[in-house]
């Protein structure tokens, strides 16, 4: 794969990850009915998942931008990985979280072409 063609498919990924993720976020911070509906659901008080908007949306930005975005990347596997762990603790379904944190993964590794020789060469 030539190196145009990496950056587009990885930034297109990264596109996708941004638009979900912060429609996320700013749900959760402005307090919409859906918002409210998920903090009586999970037992989370509108404060709480307020400020769980705010960590989402920083994580966000620092994904996007590629001098932060492996701290952007390690941030938003934790975030997706705790939105995992919430959905199994309350019996909702994790397909979704599960495929965002995919989606993130596979922005990341194509952006990040390092990350991926780091985790496959044998040492």
């Amino acid at each position: 794969m030539n190196n145009k063609f990496r950056n587009i498919i990885g930034w297109t990924v990264s596109g996708i990850v941004l638009l979900l993720l912060t429609a996320s976020a700013i749900d959760k911070i402005i307090g919409s009915a859906h918002a409210l509906e998920m903090t009586r659901s999970f037992g989370i008080t509108p404060v709480v998942y307020r400020t769980l908007g705010m960590i989402e949306l920083t994580s966000v930005i620092l994904f996007i931008f590629p001098r932060t975005g492996v701290l952007g990347l390690l941030l938003l596997s934790s975030y997706i990985g705790g939105a995992i762990a919430t959905h199994l603790q309350h019996g909702q379904s994790i397909v979704f979280p599960s495929a965002i944190e995919a989606l993130i993964w596979v922005a990341a590794l194509i952006r990040y072409p390092f990350l991926w020789r780091q985790l496959t060469v044998r040492g």
